[in-house]
């Protein structure tokens, strides 16, 4: 079974408070030891309060990189963007802020794009931090055509296409793969609700055995993961 904490809220505010605590902890033991610091953070609305708290600290942020775990096949100005919204975030603190979307690119293309750009970064990521959707996946790791190759690509990132697409972003992707997540020196997962955390619990016991992706993406892990939950 994959090792896991648990870390469980009753407010969003309370799980902001104490994950940005944990990021920032992240970030300067990163650049004691290395002078840089390599964070995988994840898009969408529910880490904003996060992103919030952190912009409150005071950190180097000069000496901080930052890239999406998965992005959409768009613009980065496109709202859907993820980029976009880590650009958003963090470029005015003097945080780089490195795409890895090539809308210009097929899937595959942008794919190998990705992965060359990301090779270019000092690795392994100092964190990433993934959320969780309903149907199991964790970055971009959707069931799909390109599943099994997520899961067992030694490169760090691959395009794919969810089948099927999410209505809500019914577009191609690029995603960070299981090896480059678990590469990490520390893995932090948020998810709310009682029906996330059935399926995470779920997929952490079944492992590689698991029907839900981040139960085969977690498979393996050697580091511990700390999973902050909060109630809906």
């Amino acid at each position: 079974m994959i090792e896991a904490e648990w870390w469980d809220y009753e407010d969003a505010d309370a799980l902001a408070e104490q994950l940005a605590g944990d990021i920032g902890f992240i970030i300067e033991s990163a650049i004691d030891a290395r002078n840089e610091c390599l964070l995988v953070l994840p898009g969408g609305k529910s880490p904003i309060p996060v992103f919030e708290k952190l912009k409150a600290q005071k950190f180097p942020w000069k000496r901080v990189t930052i890239v999406p775990g998965d992005d959409r096949l768009v613009d980065v100005t496109d709202p859907l963007s993820n980029a976009n919204l880590l650009a958003k975030n963090f470029l005015p603190l003097g945080a780089r802020v490195l795409p890895i979307a090539s809308a210009n690119l097929g899937v595959r293309q942008a794919g190998d794009a990705a992965d060359v750009r990301l090779s270019d970064l000092k690795w392994p990521p100092d964190l990433v931090w993934l959320g969780m959707g309903t149907n199991g996946h964790t970055a971009s790791i959707f069931h799909g055509p390109d599943y099994d190759e997520a899961l067992s690509s030694k490169k760090k990132a691959i395009g794919l296409t969810p089948d099927p697409l999410p209505p809500e972003a019914p577009v191609a992707r690029v995603t960070l793969t299981r090896s480059a997540i678990l590469s990490a020196r520390s893995i932090v997962i948020t998810i709310d609700g009682d029906e996330k955390k059935r399926v995470l619990e779920e997929a952490l016991e079944q492992g590689e055995a698991s029907e839900w992706p981040i139960g085969r993406v977690l498979a393996g892990a050697e580091q511990s993961i700390d999973i902050h939950w909060r109630q809906k």
